[in-house]
């Protein structure tokens, strides 16, 4: 405090600011109330300087140097309301650096939640700030007198500002006066301007997140914005005038749009086509809501707004600018951070070891702990030992010394000869036995541990566990099995509250060997025979007893304790602490371990000590209670951590009759945080006026392994004040220490825990490496010889190795030492005169880039950000994980109920600029979760590992989740550069010389004409069959139930083309060559009006028909291929006919624009006069459209030869004939789906199955039980039908092969598909229904594209598989190297290796059809293996676009381009699909070794990130891994973003969980930073009538702000 430092005020009114502040940071008086006090109480000390400047106060600290000692250890006094991780210097240097953020105007986009997510708070919440709600004031008010309001004004100017960026309009104040801005230059300047803000009152609370909407709500007219603010100019600031009036509260103002929006007006958007290809239809999401601006124009939405927010935020130079060095060919190297010449060093000489005093063994010391309590036992057996407390402070139990000899020696006795039998007692002398007591029960843990001490068996004392899924409970249970451990020593009480199963006998905790529970009670013992004692020795080597460990990845060790250390440790503890026999000492602690145990049970035994022991429900209950007990029993030393410090000072202005003055000491456990300075200072601070001695407080530090490693001895010399150190934290993270000079913030101010104990010797080392002594400005790890230390890791030999048996080496390599040491686990340095200063724990060390950080200098910055009110104090874990090879910092805090979503975000956007300024190191995830869900240590404290392990699984379930990886990842490798193209003649060249032969592969010949290939049309293949075959069956369609819906034969066929042929010419008037759209639903009438068209001379368009569920989607794009295929006609059944005159249809579209539609339910009964033949093979036979998976809508043109020779290649490839039957699941619209399902069986003769994909979402299992039932040996289906039959049947196979499903006939079941083959699909669908017969080589895939409609189609019937029965590997799959992908360069790597992809082959290349793999940009020729473009030249090849504009450019390169050179004379179709070609060692029929097509991904699909090529399926199926609830996955970007959208099965908490999940993967596999992370719900990712995801409709619902998301995150 600045202020109260340089006046001079007096005690009584510090107090009563200390008071203040803390009532202020407790939230009891508002902001207001507090300056008003405040100003009253110093306003008569206040000297009035012109311009004082108020932060000069802290400035006059000088370098720690051992001559200016005097002034080294100046106290600096502060306020009360500090705590544990507390000073105002450091609040003030949080301040500062804030307000240096904010000076770089950082603007962070807030994530935004669907309305269900946000707790429903009251309506408090969102109260504008200027109806005086009290909840904080606003600012000092005018005149106030006072150096503050400056200052104040500043604070709030700049968190003003901060809202005003982030486009929101609120001037509520967030920061306590107390908290200087560091003097800086923007206050001063802010001030004037503030002065003008903060008089205009602002609307409601504009809130800026997504949610979703059930009604539209009130709208807020934002007069002067028009676009998201964030310029720094204020002039019109105070004309942002309240719009909606108070009245309408009741649902919160929602503030959607930077526009003046009246009401939310649903719109569809126009379907306005550019010259390029025909547009795109939207979807629309469920109840989009499209914001307009006055005109009707649909506005830029709010996501565009935020994420150009975010790339603005992102165009920021990063700090570290990642380095430049060569790309080695395959490998994409990670940065890696090169130490920086100008960072600190060490300079200093190398320490010595620092020795504590010689243990001065005193006469009367007993030779071992036993034989103490023997001695006072039995001599002043009324002496009392152990006061126990209840719950209201009450003594319920004295424990005399006579009682705790007695009950130990009948525990002894029992658990040797009354456990087990005579002969075979359970129990020997040096088993290990649990001790299971609660934390208000130490009489019995007493009794119990000293009993095992008499019996000499080892105690191993553990936390009570309360329900069989504890945190760390089951580590507990490992670390009692590997002791060994079979019996567990409990109390009554504690026996009766453990959980029971259904017999009442205590179930086995997860993980927990097999124990016998033994009460330990005196009324359940057996009284030991007169005669029996036991046997009482000197201290030994033998264990004393084990205390548990846990570690930072949650493990738990058990630390073993020899006898002798048992004993030494007391006595070098009664020599430093001084104790006497009879003091009277508190003991707040945990009394199974660490300073508890030491000096509550143990030392105290020793030297006849009362001891009054707090239970920590006691502490919940009344905070005081130790100061109280203090005062009443006038005890002599407390023992007592920093937070039992500060919640002394909360609750203390409640006593008025407080006296310490009988304190000799008070012990502080976690003197070796470093952050317990403030507790102390500012307990000092409060209780100096009741008596308490400042020499009295006594910081001491310990480890599990180490016991007590150093302590401050209490003196009575009080002119020789403790010492303290003020650090720079910039030189502690480099490892070295430097005092830091005055104009710097980030400073770290330790006090030190006294010096080594004595018989100790004591030592710095370095932490990594081989243990080398440091310099004396080095920090290092802490190490100690003596016999008073752990000697070992129970059971865990190589551990104990590296912790107990340590020798520390001097510059020469030298060990200084003959005996070994052991790490204290604690970093820090011996200052000047032997003191011990602790900077942090090797548990709490995060390495960072190079740089050390400790979790307790974060979580203290973190909690210095005001205001406090919006996360609990305690209850903040700070941990890193590693992500690409790098730790990274996550901060996870818990939210209180009542604080906003916004202003939670204001304060996580705060605390990670805070971090930035005063740390310099970026935090990866800042996580806040609900009250109350943290995991919780036994006393209280947060269970990192297990929140660690909770946060890493994804099932923290925060509320808020805020990712900073562009700012953290400074590793990742560097962008490629594109290298200049090589010529074609060295590519040749390198080709011949390297072996290898360029890629090319073609199908078979089509061989000799058959006899119904010599007709050229398939409306003549149709007559002549109809003549030659009449009742042979063609065509047979399944209804859901399985039965024949209808069938066709070859004559009927022809009839009904007949007939509608004559309606075409009759009704329709169409002239030849006319274009005719069918629209009609998968079935019979479609293979009729196809044929009926080519009867006619008509050229047939097939459409899927409208939705009537969703017309409002689907009617759009009928319509649309209506108009750009010109079609003259629409040929449609009676039913849809309706649907397209329906009130819903002309809701969509424009009715009256619909050309002629004829329904053919009713057809002529005559026939046309003469069917038209067409007089030029290479005239339109049919157009085929379909929506690419980029959302583009593209028809081709098919000519009639095309047809043909498509239909003999299949014919030949699937070797087709009339006595065939081949089941077909595949929508009949387009590609080779359609021409499978109308096409072929008029071509080849056989009879087709159709069966309608969408009755499968009636029944499931239809597809296959046709397939058994007509003993079908050839099938198609899409990917979808298979992912309904792996989702839908997958439980279901047993009853399925009752029902008598056999597919050991099927042959092939081929996947019709445009995509790269997806192996997990085809391998769990084999998998699952080999059970059912499937023989596993059954299933492949099918490759078709719109240059080509199949290219690769049927599986292999080659020589070798036969000999290769079915335990060979696929012949058909490989591995290839995903980062050699990004590169386009193809890399076989072994199954399993990292960074491996498998990628199946395509299918077999069809008969007259030749592939080459070309280089994209340059149409060279590549070689084998290596990753092109595929190119196709093919008899069926489409001869071109179908378009309104006749785009020849585009026309001519995908149709017809030709090689730069080699073979430049042949016209290939460019597929626009990367992949390769490679030889394998497989021959076909023929004997020529098979060449297999490997696709890899669409051109179009490919994302060019950092210059390099990604598959958006790679990066979803590594995002479907991460999380059991993401059920699919699409990715896109958006302005070089890279936007993931999830969809989430499961509840909408687990929304967030996933955000760093996903960021993770993807970091770790694709090393790309994700932009936006969308969660949305089940459904919300468009797929196709192929069951490919539709990314570019995904994104325009993205951008057009429709998917209503469940959350959506923008990492920074």
């Amino acid at each position: 405090m600045a202020d109260r430092d340089t006046l001079p005020l007096p005690l009584e009114v510090r107090a009563r600011l200390a008071e203040l502040e803390l009532e202020l940071s407790e939230g009891d008086i508002t902001q207001k109330g507090y300056e008003k006090k405040r100003s009253k109480l110093i306003g008569a000390y206040l000297p009035q300087p012109p311009g004082m400047e108020p932060s000069m106060g802290q400035e006059r600290r000088t370098p720690v140097t051992p001559s200016s000692s005097s002034r080294y250890h100046r106290r600096r006094s502060s306020g009360s309301r500090d705590e544990r991780y507390r000073s105002d210097v450091h609040t003030e240097a949080v301040q500062a650096a804030l307000a240096k953020h904010k000076e770089r105007k950082m603007a962070v986009p807030m994530p935004s939640k669907r309305r269900s997510l946000v707790v429903q708070t009251s309506m408090e919440a969102y109260t504008p700030p200027d109806t005086s709600s009290g909840s904080e004031g606003e600012g000092s008010g005018p005149g106030n007198g006072t150096p503050t309001s400056s200052q104040e004004g500043s604070i709030n100017m700049e968190h003003w500002i901060s809202r005003a960026i982030h486009g929101s309009t609120t001037s509520s104040t967030t920061s306590s006066s107390s908290t200087h801005s560091g003097g800086s230059g923007a206050a001063s300047r802010l001030a004037d301007v503030m002065a003008h803000a903060h008089l205009s009152k602002s609307g409601p609370i504009a809130h800026l997140s997504l949610k979703r909407r059930a009604k539209p709500g009130p709208r807020v007219e934002n007069g002067s914005s028009g676009g998201p603010r964030r310029s720094c100019e204020f002039g019109a600031e105070h004309g942002w005038q309240r719009a909606a009036s108070d009245e309408n509260h009741s649902a919160p103002p929602d503030v959607t749009g930077y526009t003046n929006t009246t009401d939310s007006i649903l719109m569809e958007r126009p379907q306005v086509s550019s010259n390029t290809v025909p547009n795109r239809p939207v979807p629309k999401y469920g109840n989009a809501e499209l914001m307009e601006t006055g005109d009707g124009v649909p506005v830029s939405s709010r996501v565009s707004a935020k994420i150009q927010q975010l790339v603005n935020t992102l165009k920021r130079p990063k700090r570290p600018p990642l380095r430049e060095f060569f790309v080695d060919d395959f490998e994409e190297l990670l940065e890696v951070q090169q130490p920086d010449p100008n960072l600190p060093k060490p300079e200093g000489a190398q320490m010595i070891s620092m020795r504590g005093d010689q243990l001065g063994v005193v006469t009367n010391w007993p030779p071992s702990l036993e034989a103490a309590l023997q001695r006072w036992g039995t001599i002043s057996p009324k002496a009392p030992c152990l006061t126990t407390m209840d719950t209201n402070g009450k003594p319920l139990y004295i424990l005399t010394y006579g009682k705790l000899w007695s009950r130990s020696m009948k525990v002894a006795y029992n658990l040797l000869h009354k456990l087990g039998s005579k002969q075979e007692p359970l129990l020997r002398p040096g088993d290990r036995v649990a001790l299971v007591f609660p934390n208000n029960d130490p009489a019995a843990f007493m009794v119990a541990f000293y009993g095992c001490l008499l019996a000499e068996v080892v105690p191993v004392p553990i936390e009570v566990p309360l329900t069989r899924k504890d945190a760390g409970s089951q580590q507990i249970g490992f670390l009692l099995g590997s002791c060994g451990v079979t019996v567990a020593l409990t109390s009554d009480a504690c026996h009766k509250g453990l959980p029971k199963g259904p017999t009442g006998e205590i179930p086995q905790f997860k993980g927990w060997p097999k124990l016998l529970w033994f009460v330990t009670e005196s009324k359940h013992l057996s009284k030991p025979p007169r005669d029996w004692f036991p046997h009482i020795k000197d201290a030994n080597n033998d264990t004393a007893y084990i205390e548990y460990k846990t570690c930072k990845d949650g493990s738990v060790l058990g630390v073993t304790v020899m006898r002798i250390a048992l004993l030494t440790h007391c006595q070098a503890l009664t020599q430093s602490c001084g104790y006497t026999e009879a003091e009277t000492i508190v003991n707040v602690l945990d009394f199974k371990k660490d300073v508890g145990l030491w000096h509550g049970i143990l030392t105290s035994v020793m030297n006849m000590m009362h001891v009054i022991s707090i239970p920590y429900s006691l502490m919940k209950v009344n905070p005081l209670s130790w100061i109280q007990k203090v005062c009443q029993y006038k005890a002599k030393v407390a023992c007592v951590k920093s937070r039992d410090m500060h919640w002394a000072l909360v609750a203390h202005r409640d006593q008025r009759d407080i006296n310490l003055c009988s304190l000799r000491m008070l012990v502080v456990a976690d003197g070796s945080n470093p952050w317990s300075i403030s507790s102390c200072d500012a307990f000092l601070n409060v209780f100096q006026s009741k008596g308490l001695k400042p020499e009295v407080i006594c910081p001491c530090a310990s480890s599990p392994e180490a016991l007590t490693v150093a302590i401050r001895r209490p003196t009575d010399d009080s002119n020789q004040p403790p010492g303290r150190g003020v650090l720079s934290m910039q030189g502690l993270s480099h490892g070295v220490i430097r005092v830091d000079s005055e104009e710097k913030l980030s400073v770290l101010t330790v006090q030190d825990v006294g010096t080594v104990m004595p018989g100790a010797l004591m030592c710095v080392v370095r932490p990594e490496g081989v243990p080398q002594l440091c310099r004396t400005d080095e920090i290092g790890e802490m190490c100690v010889c003596s016999i008073a230390t752990g000697t070992s890791y129970y059971g865990l030999s190589g551990m104990t190795k590296n912790t107990f048996e340590v020798f520390p080496m001097n510059s020469t390599g030298a060990p200084i030492s003959e005996y070994p040491f052991t790490r204290t686990g604690l970093l820090g340095f011996v200052g000047p005169g032997g003191l011990a200063f602790i900077a942090g724990k090797m548990d709490g060390l995060m390495v960072v880039g190079g740089r050390r950080h400790n979790a307790d200098d974060i979580v203290a910055t973190a909690l210095a950000v005001e205001p406090m009110k919006f996360v609990y104090r305690g209850r903040i874990a700070v941990f890193s994980i590693s992500v690409l090879h790098d730790e990274r910092i996550v901060v996870v805090a818990e939210q209180r109920p009542d604080s906003t979503e916004e202003d939670s975000f204001q304060w996580m956007s705060r605390v990670l600029q805070a971090i930035d300024g005063i740390h310099q190191v970026g935090v990866y995830c800042l996580a806040l979760v609900p009250s109350n869900t943290l995991p919780k240590t036994p006393l209280g404290g947060i269970h990192l590992s297990e929140t660690k392990q909770l946060f890493l699984e994804g099932s923290l379930h925060p509320c808020n989740v805020l990712m900073c990886p562009h700012t953290c990842v400074t590793n990742l490798p560097k962008p490629r550069q594109k290298q200049p193209e090589i010529g074609p003649a060295s590519v040749m060249v390198g080709n011949l010389v390297s072996g290898k032969r360029i890629a090319q592969a073609s199908g078979r010949d089509l061989g000799q004409i058959e006899d119904n290939d010599q007709f050229l049309f398939l409306s003549e293949v149709l007559q002549w069959r109809a003549q030659t075959t009449p009742e042979h069956v063609l065509y047979t369609l399944l209804n859901s139930r399985g039965t024949i819906a209808s069938s066709l034969t070859c004559v009927q066929l022809h009839k009904r083309a007949e007939k509608i042929a004559a309606m075409l010419a009759e009704r329709g008037h169409l002239q030849d060559g006319d274009h005719v759209a069918l629209v009609y639903p998968p079935g019979i009438d479609l293979i009729a009006a196809f044929y009926g068209c080519l009867y006619a001379g008509c050229v047939p368009i097939t459409v899927r028909p409208p939705h009537p569920q969703n017309i409002a989607t689907t009617l759009p794009t009928v319509k649309m291929i209506v108009e750009v295929s010109r079609s003259a006609c629409v040929m449609t059944s009676q039913v849809i006919c309706k649907l397209l005159r329906s009130k819903e249809a002309s809701a969509a579209v424009d009715v009256r624009s619909w050309p002629p539609v004829l329904d053919t339910d009713d057809l002529p009964k005559k026939k046309p006069p003469l069917l038209y033949k067409p007089s030029n093979p290479d005239t339109l036979a049919y157009l085929d459209f379909s929506v690419s998976t980029t959302g583009m809508l593209a028809g081709v043109k098919m000519s009639h030869t095309a047809t043909s020779a498509f239909c003999r290649s299949i014919k030949l490839q699937c070797e087709l004939y009339p006595s065939r039957e081949v089941a077909i699941c595949l929508d009949p619209y387009c590609g080779l789906g359609f021409v499978l399902w109308c096409l072929c069986s008029v071509y080849s003769g056989h009879q087709s199955i159709l069966i309608p994909p969408s009755e499968l979402e009636v029944n499931p299992a239809l597809w296959l039980l046709a397939v058994s039932q007509y003993k079908v040996r050839d099938t198609f289906c899409s990917y979808s039908v298979m992912e309904l039959c792996t989702k839908g049947l997958g439980l279901q196979t047993e009853s399925l092969k009752s029902r008598g499903l056999d597919l050991s006939r099927v042959r092939t079941c081929v996947v019709v598909a445009e995509e790269r083959p997806r192996i997990a699909l085809t391998q769990s669908f084999s998998k699952l229904f080999k059970d059912l017969g499937l023989h596993p080589r059954a299933v492949s895939t099918s490759f078709g594209c719109r240059v080509n409609l199949a290219i690769c189609l049927q599986p292999h019937r080659l020589g070798k598989l036969a000999d290769q029965g079915t335990s060979g590997p696929d012949p058909t799959t490989v591995f290839v190297d995903m980062r050699a992908l990004r590169h386009d360069r193809v890399r076989l790597v072994e199954r399993g290796s990292p960074h491996s992809l498998p990628l199946m082959e395509s299918g077999k290349i069809l008969p007259g059809v030749r592939i080459i793999i070309a280089n994209p940009e340059t149409k060279g020729p590549l070689g084998d293996s290596h990753l092109g473009e595929i190119w196709v030249h093919s008899g069926h090849n489409a001869s071109g676009y179908f378009t309104v504009y006749g785009d020849e450019a585009l026309q001519s390169d995908h149709f017809n381009s030709r090689l730069s050179f080699g073979d430049t004379h042949s016209l290939w179709a460019r597929t626009g699909y990367l992949g390769f070609l490679r030889r394998t060692e497989l021959t076909d029929a023929s004997g020529e070794r098979h060449d297999a097509l490997y696709v890899v991904g669409a051109l179009d699909e490919a994302m060019e990130l950092r210059g390099m090529r990604y598959h958006p399926i790679d990066i979803e199926t590594s995002v479907i891994r991460t999380h059991k609830s993401i059920t699919e996955c699409a990715v896109f970007t958006w302005t070089n973003l890279l936007v993931v959208v999830v969809e989430l099965d499961g509840s909408e908490q687990e929304a967030l969980d996933l955000v760093p999940l996903i960021t993770n993967v993807v970091l770790e596999e694709h090393y790309l930073i994700v932009g936006v992370v969308v969660v949305v719900d089940i459904g919300v990712i468009p797929i196709n009538s192929r069951g490919e995801k539709q990314r570019m409709h995904l994104r325009d619902g993205f951008l057009a702000d429709q998917l209503d998301p469940i959350y959506v995150a923008y990492n920074m």
